[in-house]
């Protein structure tokens, strides 16, 4: 999608699976549908709760707008900033800004707004649209930019999220997430689904459709390809799997279970637990298909669920070597093997932030399993959660959000949480069970 800077006349200041840690069985039935991405029949809507110590008061004017749009793009906007858990919207009022307007900044100011955000969508000759918009910080009374995105109307929702992520960018200094994909997995009447959605959960298109269960998907590094585990064959075994196209490729299916894939960071190699030798062991595969699959972990117990620190030094992974369920660290040849993880008897799924400062995973505290973060650098750990089923965390790009799997009124649903717990994002399914998040990288 192009974008451009629109033209300023005085310059911008510098500026949501538990997977079960035994090992899997393999489950009967046969059936498999593949073929082109299809849209969901049904789509998130979103319910913030919680309230940061620190929000961004920030203001949409209402924008100017071409008739019969097929997207609300002010309104898409305003939900991605609130779901943030950092920014707080307040009302618009009723005059029409587009980014050509100079607005008079005082009542805005007056009425506790720091950010204003201004804009139009307007038809092309061509039949496209051009999203434009501009930024206003209230308080220094300055213009911070804006850009404009020429898009079909099938991208109206993308230059919405691209319109989050510059606002998000500015206004708190990191990179926004909106305009991202998640990948989770359904189940409903039997039939297993697994979906590639936007970031806030709309949108979602499916990758693939089985009679057979779906578990443990994984994105590359480059948001391309996912990995994930299928029961197609009576068994787990991990296929690759080409977003854009559908391609996909057979692994690894070896003798027993193969499961927990996982990527490395420059996604040459791909991690997953094999049991064709005995036990359940850490093993490396090549992307290519190429090679034997190098052993990694040497112990007598049960190992699995790597995940790779984003600079690839290490792999943390879950181990019973000690006599329960805990997370250590590894280098990816397998040496230097310590244990991360203390308190508790039952800490399982760990996933690395990107900026390599948290650790996520699933602790069992008082019989319910619960998301919790540690700081890597000191070891301090944080619940995050009051619930008692959640399973799979996952982080944003931007390492700010962790999404994850959990129930509630007897349904499984996808929610989201700030690295401090006060911010929750529920977001509710489409019709059946909703598990195995991940979330995707950074588009490149």
């Amino acid at each position: 999608m192009h974008q451009t800077p629109l033209q300023t006349p005085f310059p911008p200041p510098a500026s949501l699976s538990r997977r079960r840690f035994h090992a899997l069985a393999a489950l009967g039935g046969a059936g498999l549908a593949l073929g082109a991405v299809g849209p969901a029949q049904a789509q998130f809507r979103v319910e913030v709760t919680g309230v940061g110590l620190q929000q961004i008061p920030f203001a949409i004017a209402p924008f100017r707008l071409a008739t019969g749009l097929p997207q609300d793009v002010p309104a898409i906007v305003r939900a991605n900033l609130e779901r943030s858990g950092q920014l707080r919207a307040l009302p618009g009022g009723s005059a029409i800004l587009d980014e050509s307007a100079r607005p008079d900044l005082a009542p805005w100011r007056a009425a506790g707004v720091d950010a204003l955000i201004t804009g139009s969508v307007n038809r092309l000759a061509d039949g496209r649209f051009d999203v434009r918009f501009r930024l206003w910080d209230v308080v220094r009374a300055q213009d911070l930019g804006g850009l404009s995105f020429p898009v079909p109307a099938s991208d109206l929702r993308l230059a919405a999220h691209r319109l989050s992520d510059f606002v998000f960018e500015r206004l708190t200094g990191t990179p926004g997430v909106f305009a991202t994909r998640i990948v989770y997995v359904s189940r409903h009447n039997e039939r297993h689904n697994l979906w590639v959605a936007d970031a806030d959960g709309e949108n979602a298109q499916t990758a693939l459709a089985s009679a057979e269960p779906i578990i443990s998907p994984a994105w590359s590094p480059n948001g391309q390809q996912l990995a994930y585990v299928s029961f197609e064959a009576r068994r787990p075994v991990i296929y690759t799997h080409e977003v854009a196209t559908g391609r996909r490729r057979l692994l690894a299916g070896f003798r027993g279970s193969n499961s927990a894939p996982a990527w490395s960071p420059d996604g040459r190699r791909l991690l997953a637990t094999l049991t064709f030798g005995g036990s359940s062991q850490i093993f490396a595969l090549d992307t290519t298909g190429t090679g034997q699959p190098q052993r990694i972990t040497q112990s007598s117990g049960i190992d699995t669920e790597p995940a790779f620190s984003p600079d690839g030094r290490w792999v943390y992974f879950v181990s019973d070597r000690g006599g329960s369920p805990q997370i250590y660290r590894m280098t990816p040849a397998g040496a230097d093997v310590a244990r991360v993880t203390f308190e508790g008897n039952y800490n399982i799924s760990p996933a690395v932030s990107p900026d390599g400062r948290w650790l996520a995973y699933i602790s069992r505290i008082g019989g319910a399993f619960r998301v919790c973060v540690m700081e890597l650098a000191n070891g301090r750990i944080t619940p995050l959660t009051d619930t008692s089923a959640d399973e799979s965390p996952s982080f944003a790009p931007n390492s700010r959000l962790i999404m994850y799997a959990t129930q509630a009124q007897g349904r499984e649903i996808l929610m989201t949480t700030s690295l401090d717990g006060r911010i929750k994002t529920r977001l509710a399914s489409v019709p059946g069970g909703i598990r195995e998040p991940d979330w995707g990288p950074f588009q490149r």
